[in-house]
């Protein structure tokens, strides 16, 4: 029996969105804390959500296509997600996965790549971790020797005021990067002031964050906005969307986070109606945001 809470459903029915045809979910979660018991050191304890629950949700949003990335509750435990890619299938799902660059081999590596797998994940945010420019840099460089023969990118979730490193340690790396959520803005101290814009180049790492969507080798994902604004409007992130999407519109990607660990209850339907609106002023670009940019940043072709 499939179980999709009910408010995730009943507001998708209640709001008539139209993805374009053959869109990815850029970014979800399928968890099965009995099947896949979580690591002794997670942040915290999921409910189920399967395969089944996932599909359908997608499925209520007009999406047909998803890329599974590996929470950090499963560390570098990838079974769960990998045997979800089995069940969806290369022609339909998509996976970033959690490594030791230090202790994977390539046959490992290619049977992944087999059932979908392009990218791996570097996730500080989400665990509280901080690391100075040379531990990052090191840490990224690891992981780019062990995808760039397969062609895979590097997912990475910091804070935004990390991007400045981030922006020097880019250009070594010889694979495309996608930083997650908005690029992780802290917006907790953020006063918007009624019919006034508001400028996100006043955020510490945002320039960086937009040099590197100009340097052609960076894209970010608008995603996960319950994180991050404390505003019901979402003009702080917005602004930082269109931004975005002025800069750089073949290398944003739309996602829904599902199913919004840590923030039950969430209906994402609004916000995913707010980034069709934000795509409306530019023929094609909504097709760009939910299908073709995922796509070309997925195709992961390998030497082989």
């Amino acid at each position: 029996m499939i179980s999709l809470r009910p408010c995730l459903l009943r507001g998708a029915r209640l709001t008539a969105l139209k993805v374009p045809p053959r869109s990815w979910d850029s970014h979800m979660h399928v968890v099965e804390p009995e099947r896949y018991p979580v690591a002794a050191n997670a942040m915290y304890q999921p409910s189920p959500h399967t395969v089944q629950d996932a599909l359908s949700f997608e499925s209520s949003l007009g999406i047909e296509n998803v890329v599974l990335v590996q929470p950090s509750i499963y560390g570098t435990d990838n079974s769960c997600l990998l045997d979800a890619l089995k069940e969806i299938g290369p022609s339909r799902g998509r996976g970033v996965v959690v490594i030791d660059p230090a202790n994977i081999d390539a046959k490992t590596l290619n049977s992944w790549h087999s059932l979908g797998v392009r990218g791996v994940r570097v996730n500080l945010k989400s665990v509280g971790k901080v690391m100075d420019e040379g531990e990052l840099a090191e840490t990224l460089l690891q992981h780019a020797e062990v995808v760039r023969p397969l062609g895979w990118m590097i997912q990475v979730y910091v804070s935004l005021d990390m991007l400045p490193m981030l922006e020097r340690i880019v250009p070594q790396l010889g694979t495309k990067v996608c930083i997650d959520h908005f690029g992780g803005p802290d917006l907790s101290s953020i006063s918007l002031v009624a019919e006034t814009p508001f400028d996100p180049y006043t955020l510490p790492g945002f320039s960086s964050m937009i040099s590197l969507l100009r340097a052609g080798q960076t894209y970010v994902k608008i995603s996960a906005p319950y994180r991050l604004s404390k505003d019901s409007q979402m003009r702080d992130l917005q602004a930082m969307a269109q931004e975005f999407l002025r800069v750089a519109p073949n290398r944003v990607l739309y996602a829904s986070d599902w199913p919004h660990t840590r923030f039950d209850g969430i209906n994402i339907s609004p916000f995913t109606q707010s980034c069709l609106k934000w795509c409306a002023e530019k023929s094609g670009l909504a097709e760009r945001i939910f299908r073709k940019n995922t796509e070309e940043l997925m195709d992961g072709e390998h030497d082989n």
